[in-house]
């Protein structure tokens, strides 16, 4: 296995190509990316077309990942042999948790570097036409979180000094305090005359530039209906206007060509699955260029458990072999009043890195995940680890594979656990149009399709997720089947992008 290492990047802030050449290199050349909320989305494309991408934003309220989670990612997936790009918004090291970060990969002895990025907290007032620092007006910058945990109101408890600085005072994710920090700073001795600015919109050429005196500046922002994320920059350089006199236009993407950044620009996919999968398939696509469409749709069922769960509180394995597996048993779980502690005897494995991300969101680290992820690779990864003495309990659909129990009921105890099925969405009957592709995630899928439509559209190209899959469809129907390299999205993702790259070849030829 070759080793793993994690690259911190400064996306910068704002558009796309604020990141640096560096940046960019490493985000082509990796393996993962876990990006934060506040960068150009754009740039996801730009990544390895194979490269899994993990999102872990936080805004205010609304936390995806706490930070401890984010680092024993980073530490989880590098250690698993991959080229990590931990993408952040601004530069890793402005309020952006990189040490924290940086901490963990030391202790884990993760290889690192930092790929520092334009902070917001510079380029935002210089695209507003606000220099930080000016000669004889301001020399010096003072760049302020107005998030602290160990204050009553969040914000430093240095405003006494802060307003008696000569120099540029930058608070960052502080709209929400607006009136707190205005009432801090004058309440500490600084004029109310002084200039001062509220700036938004980091996604565009031009942010919204709310300027006004210092004791007036709430008031102004509101009026002009500023949204988070938002700076508020306090000192004589609010003055300034040294806007762009260029007149704003869209640049070309020029650091990536545009077969890079969307690949699949002109395809037409049409999807099956159920309606988790379809929330995160279709926009991996579409980011990509594709054009998508659902011809199928299904939900998912729970079924009552008939198991007895003082069994998991013994040393045992836990097999999950899907997302909606991960979700349900969860859930299960819950409704029961378990306490997940008392599972702490159990060894989990998964199918593949999707369902290993999913049981990460539980807090809970998969033990086992087989180089091949597919149902003969989880049965043979299995085969080789468990021990004739212990139990393994298969959590999942009513028609999952009897490839695991196959292979493991000779050598160990193994018990099947339908946790749900999968069920079809009622759907108008008319046969879809023609298609590149033609996505099926579950043979439950393809009989669902069939049970609405009469045929495959001629020319289109099925793209199944597993062998499982491609055996129920090749059953069906005549039509050119290709299987996804792992079961999972990211895997169909790819497999599409080889497929349609091969075609343009050989059409080229």
């Amino acid at each position: 296995m070759k080793q793993g290492c994690v690259y911190l990047v400064g996306a910068g802030c704002g558009s796309y190509d604020l990141i640096t050449v560096r940046g960019l290199k490493r985000l082509q050349s990796c393996d993962v990316v876990v990006y934060d909320d506040l960068i150009d989305t754009t740039l996801l494309s730009a990544a390895a077309p194979h490269a899994q991408r993990i999102y872990v934003g936080k805004r205010l309220g609304k936390h995806e990942s706490s930070q401890e989670s984010i680092s024993q990612l980073l530490v989880e997936t590098a250690q698993k042999g991959n080229t990590v790009v931990r993408l952040k918004g601004g530069d890793p090291f402005v309020f952006g948790r990189g040490g924290e970060e940086i901490l963990a990969l030391q202790q884990a002895g993760i290889p690192y570097e930092v790929v520092p990025g334009i902070s917001s907290a510079i380029a935002i007032p210089g695209l507003a036409g606000i220099p930080v620092t000016h000669r004889g007006v301001s020399r010096s910058i003072h760049i302020v979180t107005a998030h602290t945990a160990d204050t009553e109101d969040g914000l430093p408890a240095c405003f006494d000094r802060l307003a008696g600085l000569d120099g540029t005072l930058v608070f960052l994710m502080g709209l929400s305090r607006l009136s707190v920090i205005v009432r801090r700073l004058t309440d500490a001795g600084m004029p109310p005359s002084t200039p001062a600015a509220v700036l938004s919109g980091a996604d565009s050429t031009a942010p919204i530039a709310v300027r006004a005196p210092l004791g007036s500046l709430e008031e102004a922002a509101k009026r002009a209906g500023v949204q988070a994320p938002a700076i508020i920059l306090v000192g004589k350089v609010a003055a300034f206007n040294f806007s762009s006199s260029i007149p704003a236009r869209k640049e070309p993407r020029s650091f990536v060509s545009k077969e890079a950044l969307s690949p699949l620009s002109g395809v037409t996919i049409a999807l099956t699955g159920t309606g988790d999968i379809l929330e995160r398939l279709q926009p991996a696509l579409s980011a990509l260029g594709a054009q998508t469409s659902v011809v199928s749709s299904s939900r998912i069922e729970e079924l009552p458990m008939d198991f007895n769960v003082s069994l998991l509180y013994h040393p045992c394995w836990v097999v999950l072999t899907s997302r909606n597996g991960v979700t349900c048993f969860f859930q299960r779980m819950a409704d029961l009043g378990v306490d997940i502690r008392k599972l702490n005897h159990c060894r989990f494995a998964v199918i593949g890195p999707g369902t290993a991300s999913a049981l990460w969101d539980h807090g809970v680290s998969a033990e086992l995940c087989p180089e091949e992820h597919t149902s003969q690779g989880l049965a043979e990864a299995l085969a080789n680890t468990v021990k004739s003495d212990e139990s393994v309990y298969l959590f999942r659909s009513n028609c999952g594979s009897p490839i695991l129990e196959e292979r493991l009921c000779p050598q160990c105890q193994v018990q099947s656990i339908s946790l749900y099925k999968v069920i079809p969405n009622q759907m108008n009957r008319f046969n879809p149009l023609p298609a590149d592709y033609l996505v099926f995630c579950s043979a439950s899928g393809v009989d669902f399709y069939f049970k609405h439509y009469d045929m495959i559209p001629a020319g289109t190209v099925c793209v199944c997720i597993g062998p499982v899959t491609a055996h129920a469809l090749v059953s069906q129907s005549n039509a050119e089947v290709v299987t996804a390299s792992e079961i999972s999205l990211s895997g169909l993702v790819q497999t599409i992008l080889s497929h349609h790259k091969q075609k343009a070849v050989k059409d080229q030829m």
